[in-house]
This record gives C-alpha cells, structure tokens and sequence, in this order.
C-alpha cells in the first residue's frame, strides 16, 4: 500500500487477507499512511480493531509492533529496560581489571545491556513499522501523559546514551474499549474512528473470506442471527471473533443449518455468561424463525 493507493485498492488488500474493511476505516488507515498521524479506533470488543492494525502491517509489507496495555503499565516497562542481571555480571567479571568509575559504568550501560520494549523497538526500526497500542483505556492517566509526549515527537531520552530519535516515523494504531474516557489531549493528536458491529452484508462477507468452504445458508443464517442477539440486553455482546468461533464449529459438526438443538449446544461458542444463555434461551424460537427466514 502506498501514499497514492486508492481506497478501492485498500479495500481489495484487506479483504484479500480475510478482513472485510468498510468505507470509513479505509478512509482512515488511507490517511494514518499519507499524513502520519495516529489513529485512535473506539468501539466494542470483538469487532475487529486490534486485527486492523495486524492486517495493515501485512498490506504495508512491515513490522508489526505492539503493546498491550493494563492497569499498572509504566514509562519503563513500555519503553526499554536495563539487564540488570547481565551488568552485574559483567562487573563481577572485570572487578580486577582497575579502570576510572566513568569507565566503568560506560560498559555496563551500552546498548548491549538495553532491553527495548514495544516503544522503543517501534522508534528504532530501519523501516516505519506498525505500531498498535492496544487497550490504551486500560492504562491509567500518567501512561496517557507519557505517550502524549511519545507521539508529538516520536524521540526518547535515555540518560546514560541520550536521545533517540525515530529513523522512520510509525504507523501508530490506538485501540480502546471505552472503559475509561481518554483525555481530550490525546484526542486531538489523533485521527478518530468509532468501529461498530459490522452490517448483516458484512458479517456474511467476513464469514466467507475467514471460512472459504462454508456453506451459503449456514454464512446467511449465522450472520442473520448474530444480529438478532445483538439487539438483545445481554451483558456481553458477541463480536466477530465469536461468530467466526461459531461458525467455525458448526462446520466442525458438518451442522448446514441451525435448529433448536444445534443453538443450544453451541451456545458457549457465542456466549461467555450464564445470564446471557438463559435470556436466549427464552428467545431462542425467535432466534431461530429470523435466521430462517429468506
């Protein structure tokens, strides 16, 4: 993919390598490559976020860099970290061989004993790569502030080898959940998409791309009834990566259309909760008459 690719060509690439990509994400990976800006993706888990920054990596023909936020995640274990253990022993080994304390320390704090993690290993690839910062609202507020200055300059100061600044500037993909609000700050160094349950039309698309040997009616009838338990409270809405699970075992149990006993025995391949599984139980004849339906 390069800086002229049209959208349609990007489109193409994604959907060859199983992703089924709308209009406004093409629109937006388009502008991450020609303007080299980060790109913040919101929305639900499961319905594709994280794999759009894989797949990009694959159309871009790079690296694929990632770092998987939680609560708790710091500057340091982001960013690099000394091998404490390796300069130990380097300096038991040469506790006899004199030396100013200068000379010394300039041994033991070399990049052989550097241990880069994802946002140091992003900034000094030879060749731009991907770099996915997944979950970001798991991180708390001060990660948030340290990434701010991250991605205004895409350089890092070291103390003991100095400031390292990017060879090639990343492609930079922020995923987030919504569990926490991000600051408006971080908001506005990025493009913005909000990333949704895909359509019935696209849902039957990704399950041809993902399982090439399904069969049509099974593909229509598990698209139509994902969308039906969408629209239903549960605590835990299922995503893509679930239908495709789904669909996956019906055609593991040569299953060519779904019936009352196939949905019931299949049910954890969708649902993770046992509140969940008793409120389609209740609707599962409904369920099953719209999945049906031509």
């Amino acid at each position: 993919m390069t800086h002229d690719a049209s959208l349609g060509d990007i489109a193409r690439a994604f959907e060859e390598r199983g992703y089924v990509a709308g209009a406004p994400l093409v629109t937006a990976l388009r502008l991450v490559s020609a303007l080299r800006r980060p790109l913040l993706i919101e929305g639900p888990a499961g319905v594709g976020k994280t794999e759009s920054a894989k797949v990009l990596a694959d159309v871009l023909g790079t690296r694929l860099v990632r770092l998987q936020c939680y609560e708790g995640l710091d500057a340091a274990t982001a960013l690099y970290e000394w091998n404490y253990p390796r300069q130990m022993l380097r300096i038991r080994m040469t506790e006899g061989e004199g030396g100013s304390l200068a000379e010394r320390e300039a041994q033991i704090f070399g990049e052989d004993f550097l241990l880069r993690r994802p946002l140091l290993e992003a900034i000094t690839q030879e060749r731009a790569p991907v770099l996915l910062i997944d979950e970001v609202d798991r991180a708390d507020e001060a990660f948030e502030a340290f990434l701010l200055e991250l991605l205004a300059e895409f350089q890092v100061t070291i103390p003991e080898l100095g400031t390292i600044r990017a060879k090639e500037r990343p492609f930079v993909i922020l995923t987030s959940n919504r569990s926490r609000e991000l600051s408006d700050a971080l908001r506005r160094r990025c493009l913005y998409l909000w990333l949704s349950y895909p359509t019935f039309e696209q849902e039957v698309r990704i399950l041809r791309a993902k399982l090439p040997g399904i069969d049509e009616r099974l593909a229509t009838q598990v698209a139509r009834c994902m969308r039906e338990l969408r629209d239903l409270p549960l605590a835990k809405l299922p995503g893509v990566a679930e239908s495709l699970d789904w669909a996956q075992a019906l055609m593991v149990l040569h299953r060519d259309v779904l019936d009352a006993e196939t949905l019931a025995q299949t049910l954890g391949c969708i649902l993770k909760l046992r509140e969940d599984w008793q409120l389609v139980e209740a609707h599962a004849p409904r369920l099953l008459a719209r999945a049906a339906a031509d």
